[in-house]
């Protein structure tokens, strides 16, 4: 997942409303036609660039899918690690996609798109009106010389309010994700199940009810918002604490640490990422959500405790070098 400070909703940084021309007290206020016209057309530029995200992406998340749900089409290669022993290495993201096209054509690296880029609108639109909505007042600067109860209150208002809008955008866009992924799967089993946005959704209700758009649902937004938390109060205490005013690139530092922060906590959410995602293909009559890929799991609960078991909740975390499982009595001479 990207950091909170890269995931702003349309019209700014969430908890900072886009403001411009001079307001009461000095700060900044956007009123009348002229205001509501410019913050409809950010609003679309989001929208478009969160398209254009999406659809460059889109390969990188085709090829990280089919490896979450373990299906590896390609052999093993030999390699040398770093300390010169021979290891078995899995094919990283070029060598997967060039198969993938060798399938399915440089089409195939597409499959599923459509769904996701609707997914993508909805996420971004929901965000901005739920910001209109709710809207929360400009964030004064956070620094060590703050009252540390008042700054670590002005923390907790802005990312409650970012937890609200990341919840109800990912509830909203959450039946298409759940096509889009389904969509992708069907490249194991050389299915066509689901072919169309529209009659994905008539299977879907058919066979599965309401429910069947939300499979995984609670797994991502756990994941969602213990990313926030995490990454907002680790950066608030780092740079409360770690950084001092009187440093000259204090203000610089301060601006990266929530990208770095949510570097490193996207890893420790990335198992919630993984359940979400395989849940939502888990027994639905495609051949990558049951054995011998998956068991039927009964809840994302099941789910987690079997990768646990398998040591696999990280799978699919690191698409350049996979280490393949080393078989016994392998590379004796080394």
């Amino acid at each position: 997942p990207l950091p909170p400070a890269t995931r702003a909703p349309p019209g700014g940084v969430a908890g900072r409303p886009e403001t411009t021309g001079p307001g009461p007290g000095g700060a900044a206020a956007e009123t009348g036609p002229g205001g509501d016209a410019r913050a409809e057309g950010a609003e679309g530029l989001f929208v478009v660039l969160g398209a254009g995200l999406a659809a460059a992406s889109h390969p990188l998340l085709y090829v990280k899918l089919l490896v979450q749900v373990g299906h590896e089409p390609l052999p093993p290669i030999v390699g040398r690690n770093v300390l010169g022993r021979k290891v078995l290495y899995l094919p990283g993201f070029f060598t997967y996609a060039r198969h993938i096209v060798e399938v399915d054509g440089k089409r195939g690296l597409f499959r599923g798109l459509t769904p996701r880029l609707i997914s993508s609108t909805l996420s971004t639109i929901t965000r901005g009106s739920v910001k209109k909505a709710f809207p929360l007042e400009d964030m004064e600067h956070v620094s060590n010389k703050d009252d540390v109860k008042t700054s670590l209150r002005k923390v907790v208002k802005e990312t409650s309010h970012e937890m609200m809008m990341q919840c109800m955008s990912r509830v909203v866009s959450h039946p298409l994700h759940v096509i889009s992924m389904r969509c992708m799967v069907q490249f194991v089993g050389r299915e066509v199940k689901y072919s169309g946005v529209f009659s994905a959704i008539g299977r879907i209700f058919k066979e599965e009810g309401i429910l069947g758009f939300f499979v995984g649902l609670v797994p991502h937004v756990l994941g969602d918002v213990i990313f926030l938390w995490c990454c907002n109060l680790l950066a608030h205490f780092i740079n409360t604490y770690a950084v001092d005013d009187n440093f000259s690139q204090a203000s610089v530092i301060r601006s990266y640490t929530k990208f770095v922060m949510g570097i490193a906590v996207s890893m420790l959410t990335y198992p919630f990422l993984l359940v979400g995602d395989l849940m939502a293909v888990n027994n639905c009559g495609l051949r990558a959500g049951l054995p011998p890929y998956a068991p039927v799991f009964t809840s994302w609960i099941h789910c987690w405790r079997y990768l646990s078991a398998q040591g696999q909740l990280f799978r699919g975390s690191s698409l350049l070098f996979r280490r393949a499982p080393m078989p016994a009595g392998c590379f004796p001479t080394d």
